[in-house]
């Protein structure tokens, strides 16, 4: 642990440029001996360590490149182009980071336990509650039994009913919304697979769960849960969504063909269909004339 210690002193970004192995044969030690030196200093493991890192690399260099990158800080007095130049930094820099630094193994394999799970439960609340929702939506949609919960008497009810054969994700920008807490909890202790969804590596709801997601969210203006957290967490639910479909490709295009089939008469037709289909009754008619 010296050795990794070491390695750190002399570059601290070292774990952004590979993976725990690659750190590891840097520092002539063993992928083992990393993780022990995660865990003493405060981290669940490297992935947590890692993301810390970027994220915090991430801060600085957004304080240090603010004035160049956006001109001037969120103000009152602000032109709407100016704010819209704002955003577009903020989220374009907080997308990137975050599929930087994304774990695509762990990815690929909460994509595998999802799809071959028999229940997933999907724990939301407040503005989390729409990025819960939204993913029951997608998986529920390609054939998986998905189901996401914001009021808490409902998601423990669900969670305490989990087993080994079961999925569950608890979505929370903080990392410490009670309600999201205590459904996720209560699911582990059911026997569920958990996985946190959160910008706050060291948060309750991470160590709570046996695999976590860390975003990196740039937190520049008038509080810290802006729409910035959401969009980066929606890249993720995205990807994940995809990975998952991938997993059953069959059964995933084949529901969506038929559902997209079931409500196909409550969607109206599109501009140009009508125009074409008044060309046609046009030309019918002086024909029939």
């Amino acid at each position: 642990m010296r050795k990794v210690a070491a390695l750190l002193i002399e570059d601290p970004n070292a774990p952004l440029e590979g993976s725990i192995g690659d750190l590891a044969e840097r520092a002539g030690t063993s992928a083992a001996t990393v993780t022990r030196f995660c865990r003493l200093i405060g981290y669940p493991g490297y992935a947590a360590f890692r993301m810390s890192i970027a994220t915090d690399l991430g801060r600085t260099d957004a304080r240090e490149t603010w004035t160049t990158d956006i001109g001037r800080a969120f103000g009152p007095d602000d032109s709407p182009s100016a704010v819209l130049s704002t955003l577009l930094n903020a989220h374009g820099r907080s997308l990137k980071e975050t599929a930087a630094v994304m774990d695509l193994e762990l990815m690929q394999q909460i994509s595998e336990r999802i799809a071959g799970s028999r229940h997933v439960d999907i724990y939301g609340v407040g503005g989390s509650a729409v990025l819960a929702e939204e993913l029951q939506a997608r998986l529920y949609r390609i054939g998986i039994n998905a189901h996401h919960w914001a009021e808490v008497h409902a998601g423990l009810t669900s969670a305490s009913i989990q087993d080994d054969d079961c999925v569950a994700l608890g979505i929370s920008n903080t990392g410490r919304t009670l309600e999201t807490l205590q459904m996720l909890r209560e699911a582990r202790q059911a026997g569920a697979l958990t996985i946190a969804l959160s910008n706050n590596p060291r948060s309750p709801l991470v160590e709570s769960a046996d695999l976590a997601i860390i975003t990196s969210v740039y937190e520049h203006f008038l509080q810290p849960d802006d729409l910035s957290a959401k969009h980066v967490q929606l890249l993720v639910l995205d990807l994940l969504y995809l990975l998952v479909a991938q997993q059953n490709f069959q059964r995933s295009t084949t529901n969506l063909a038929t559902t997209a089939v079931a409500v196909a008469a409550h969607r109206q037709p599109h501009a140009s269909g009508r125009a074409h289909q008044g060309r046609s009754a046009a030309t019918t008619s002086v024909k029939g004339g």
